[in-house]
Order: C-alpha cells, then sequence, then structure tokens
C-alpha cells in the first residue's frame, strides 16, 4: 500500500537519491545533482510555506512532488512552479498524478492561484503527466538552456487553482493547514496509485 505524507528532513537523502538521475538527463537544467544536505536545506525551506510530499511504500520514499514561489516580487504572491520526480521503479503507476493532484488541493486550500509547471523538453512523461492534470500549454522558449551538448527548450504549463475576484486575500502557509485535513487529501490520492 503506497502513502502520500508531508516530507520531513529525514526523507533528504532519499529525495536526492531519486533526483540525481534525472540531473544527468536533459529533463533538468540542474548540474550537478544537489546533495542530501543541500536537499534537506530545500525542504526545510519549502516546506516552511508550500506543500513538499512524498510517496513511499513499506518505509521507501519512491517519489516526491512540491510547490515553490514562482517569482519573487509581491504581485506574484499567488503563483506558485510545481515539480514531481519518481524513482523508475514507481513509474507508470498513476504515482506522478497522485502527488500532483495532492500537491495541487493544498495549494487550493492555501488560497494560491497558478500553478506552474516547467517542464525541459521534449519530455513526453512530464508533457503528459501536466496535460492529465488540467494543466494547459502556455508557450514554449526555444533554445533556452545546453545541456549535455545541446540546446534544450522549456515548456511552460499553467493550472488555475482558483478562480480571483478582486483583491485577493494572503495566501496562508502550508503549516497553518490542518494535520488531519492534509493527511485525508493525501489518503485519498494515495489509494488512486496502482499496485
Amino acid at each position: 500500500m503506497y502513502t502520500i505524507r508531508p516530507a520531513s528532513v529525514n526523507d533528504a537523502a532519499a529525495c536526492a537519491a531519486i533526483y540525481a538521475p534525472y540531473a544527468a538527463t536533459p529533463v533538468t537544467f540542474e548540474y550537478p545533482a544537489p546533495s542530501a544536505a543541500e536537499m534537506a536545506r530545500r525542504i526545510t525551506e519549502t516546506a516552511a510555506a508550500y506543500p513538499w510530499l512524498v510517496c513511499e511504500k513499506d518505509g521507501e520514499v519512491l517519489g516526491y512532488a512540491y510547490a515553490h514561489r514562482f517569482r519573487e516580487r509581491a504581485a506574484f504572491d499567488w503563483a506558485v512552479e510545481m515539480s514531481v520526480y519518481l524513482a523508475p521503479q514507481a513509474q507508470a503507476r498513476g504515482m506522478g498524478g497522485a502527488l500532483y493532484s495532492a500537491v495541487i488541493e493544498l495549494l487550493a486550500e492555501l488560497g494560491h492561484v497558478n500553478a506552474i509547471g516547467v517542464v525541459a523538453t521534449p519530455n513526453r512523461p512530464s508533457e503528459r503527466l501536466h496535460e492529465k492534470c488540467g494543466f494547459r500549454k502556455l508557450f514554449v522558449m526555444e533554445k533556452i538552456g545546453w545541456k549535455l551538448g545541446g540546446w534544450r527548450d522549456m515548456t511552460y504549463y499553467g493550472l488555475r487553482l482558483n478562480e480571483p475576484e478582486g483583491e485577493p486575500a494572503p495566501a496562508r502557509l502550508f503549516p497553518e493547514l490542518d494535520e488531519d485535513s492534509v493527511a485525508r487529501v493525501c489518503e485519498r490520492c494515495a489509494r488512486t496509485i496502482k499496485e
């Protein structure tokens, strides 16, 4: 049985190990891969305001998804960027969609308005995931990054989380959500993962 839950610094080594193979490919522009200590710093910093969730089975973390601030200026306080990464053995089970769905639901509850997915393209699995989760393709930045001997495109996807009307209330911080409510969202989304 799969479990989705909020991440802690104790998950940093597992998240770093999941992410490391991606850093050796064109699907992320980051390299070298971050260390477990750097991943712990990212989890701590991110989870202070936004959801960072992990999916595990039998105590083994197999994937994670999180959101973070889209841009620094105050006008973007209601916009977030999302990411998801899975271990190879966790792919093609619906885990990416389950993690993304849980993060999306929590972001909407926090009062965020727009979620952005940024995909180094071509990357059909990630493109399909965003489309399946309701994101729409916004635009492509062609040949924006150089990695592994070639110029790479970056495609932006957008999802409306809440329909804005007038001046918005400040988005809440992730730790302000009721823990039982978060657990219910995570449990419901985890049930959609195929064994």
